[in-house]
């Protein structure tokens, strides 16, 4: 069983969809007996850092989800604002702290030129080692919609790249710590194949 965490922001129906879809079982819950008995948790999200981890605190999930990630090592899946509020640090509308799993600070794209937020389909190229594309093609397309991105220290980390403007950090990953900045829930084919990939790691 897969939760997918409820804290008030995101496409979490658009989630839960997409996996019901793919056969998989999940649940939109907040509640942290379905999180602790869950086998795997995705962080959805989508909205402002600040308000986001807020929300996390506000609910009492900060202290579950670091019990059952960083101790008990259970895979979460992080997709946009989940995949920034796993970073240390966020500047968005200020200095914010974030859940601090990822070593990487959340900036803002800086064009005079190219729109922002970056929004619609665009490449990413992919780790091929990883078990998010293992499998799949170099060079996968999926949607994004955002304004600011993760800059990681540990560069290691990245599986996937993507380059608006510059390169940046579509994904990373982190021994059970998954995370993209696309949508794969809205990247059809290609994204369902992420979300299906996540639903079958071993835990």
């Amino acid at each position: 069983m897969i939760v997918i965490i409820d804290y008030g922001l995101g496409n979490l129906n658009s989630v839960l969809n997409a996996l019901t879809l793919l056969g998989i079982k999940a649940e939109i819950s907040r509640d942290p007996e379905k999180i602790k008995n869950a086998d795997k948790l995705i962080l959805p999200g989508v909205g402002a850092f600040k308000e986001g981890i807020q929300n996390l605190e506000k609910f009492g999930l900060v202290e579950v989800l670091n019990n059952e990630v960083l101790v008990k090592k259970k895979p979460i899946l992080g997709i946009c604002l989940g995949m920034q509020l796993f970073c240390k640090k966020s500047y968005e509308d200020g200095e914010h702290e974030g859940l601090g799993w990822i070593d990487a600070e959340v900036i803002k794209f800086e064009f005079k030129k190219l729109r922002v937020p970056h929004m619609g389909w665009n490449d990413v190229e992919c780790e091929m080692t990883s078990p998010l594309f293992k499998g799949g093609d170099k060079i996968q397309t999926f949607y994004f919609v955002h304004s600011y991105y993760p800059l990681p220290k540990d560069q290691k980390i990245v599986t996937g790249v993507c380059n608006y403007g510059i390169d940046f950090c579509a994904s990373f990953e982190k021994e059970n710590i998954f995370a993209t900045q696309f949508h794969p829930e809205k990247s059809q084919t290609e994204g369902l194949e992420i979300l299906k990939k996540f639903g079958q790691i071993k835990c």
